[in-house]
């Protein structure tokens, strides 16, 4: 669970990022959780798109996708949303102290 610093951290640093996948009319499948999860595991942080077209609004599908993963679900902004989850091989954020 992450602190609100944390997030803000976290928020931060996602400003930069490129969106790499979206959620469309097909909605979240295993194909996009396991593209998702390797994702995660290489960069830590990414940014998502849900499509007008899709069956889930953003909160929803961040929500699914995170619980699949293991994520946390750093924000939801109009149809973006921003995953964290620590890497076991690949750290590069370091997030900060939880009680500092």
């Amino acid at each position: 669970m992450l602190t609100g610093k944390q997030r803000a951290q976290l928020r931060a640093l996602a400003n930069s990022l490129e969106t790499i996948f979206q959620v469309g009319k097909s909605g979240i499948n295993d194909q996009l959780i396991r593209q998702v999860d390797e994702t995660l595991e290489a960069r830590e942080l990414i940014k998502l798109r849900v499509l007008e077209t899709s069956p889930q609004s953003s909160r929803e599908a961040a929500d699914k996708i995170a619980e699949e993963t293991g994520a946390d679900v750093v924000q939801v902004i109009g149809s973006r949303f921003v995953l964290y989850r620590e890497s076991k091989e690949h750290k590069k954020i370091v997030l900060v102290k939880k009680n500092g």
